[in-house]
């Protein structure tokens, strides 16, 4: 139990040194602060949710003191809390009894995990609240929103850049307008690769406490396709709705994103230049941004086509074990 305080404190630690490096305000203190849940992440899945615990308990309690409640509540909303939950739903598994041969009596007993799509759903979920709580720190409605959003662009345009005024506000006003949905994907992105990165470095260590999952089978659940409508049905209604129904929209469309690569993966199976179209496709999508939206439409299309489904029934049954 010591050792699980004392790796759960340096995690704390680790997490909060690299939240607070933002105000420093050097380039590489942005990648530490998006890296932020990544030691508690790691200490969850490695040691359990428990570590997590201890450890987000004492970095927010230590970001509190020297800094100020403001900082010790971020940081408990954004990264805490997260890693505690994420790394408690990877390693949620309930018993399934397999049957012996004769089928007389349970054999052994295996675990059905908590599935990948669920986590990413809650991914969304995460995303979409810290996006919102961002943007009510800066008013209670969304023309005072967008104002704060578009007077703190001039002023970080205003002091860097030869452009014109009328050019500067014209990019401000498009600036303000996709910032919530751009925070969304940020947060969305971020927390998802912390996840897959703090999973990487636990199965590499062994310290793992759950078998490597099958990404490319990840499916999200059948009503995420209904919250979706709802919310892009109230992004039309105006005002703080809209806005926070345009957050929710973005980061259910990340995550079918998400769920397009896995079918990417899974229908180019058969192709003998696989890993070529798949570098190509990532390196488009990191490169030029707007490629997602038809990786997008493939997830979304298999969620109401079963186009996994489709190929897996279109191909033959693997040969029996010799």
């Amino acid at each position: 139990m010591m050792a699980v305080i004392l790796i759960a404190l340096a995690a704390g630690c680790a997490s909060a040194l690299m939240f607070a490096s933002i105000i420093s305000g050097a380039l590489i203190s942005l990648l530490l602060f998006y890296l932020a849940p990544l030691p508690l992440m790691v200490a969850a899945l490695g040691w359990g949710p428990l570590a997590a615990t201890i450890g987000g308990i004492a970095a927010a309690t230590g970001l509190g003191a020297i800094f100020g409640l403001p900082y010790c509540i971020a940081f408990a909303i954004t990264v805490a809390v997260p890693a505690w939950w994420l790394g408690h739903l990877a390693l949620l598994g309930r018993p399934l009894p397999a049957a012996s041969e004769d089928g007389s009596a349970p054999a052994a007993v295996q675990l059905e995990w908590y599935p990948i799509g669920r986590i990413l759903l809650w991914i969304a979920g995460f995303a979409a609240l810290t996006t919102i709580a961002a943007m009510l720190t800066l008013g209670n409605d969304a023309e005072t929103i967008t104002n704060s959003l578009r007077g703190g662009l001039m002023r970080m345009l205003g002091q860097r850049g030869s452009a014109s005024s009328g050019d500067i506000e014209r990019w401000v006003t498009v600036f303000s307008i996709i910032a919530p949905a751009a925070a969304t994907i940020i947060a969305m992105m971020t927390l998802t690769l912390n996840l897959w990165l703090a999973g990487k470095i636990t199965a590499t260590s062994g310290r793992l406490q759950r078998p490597w999952p099958e990404l490319k089978s990840a499916e999200l659940p059948p009503m995420t396709l209904v919250a979706l409508s709802v919310a892009l049905a109230f992004c039309f209604v105006g005002g703080l709705v809209a806005m926070f129904a345009q957050i929710a929209t973005t980061a259910l469309m990340m995550a079918y994103g998400l769920i397009g690569f896995a079918v990417l993966h899974t229908l180019t199976l058969a192709l003998k230049s696989r890993v070529f179209w798949l570098c190509c496709t990532y390196a488009m999508v990191i490169t030029f941004g707007w490629p997602v939206l038809a990786i997008i439409a493939l997830g979304l299309a298999d969620a109401m086509f079963g186009l996994r489904q489709r190929y897996r029934r279109g191909k033959p049954p693997p040969l029996p074990a010799s």
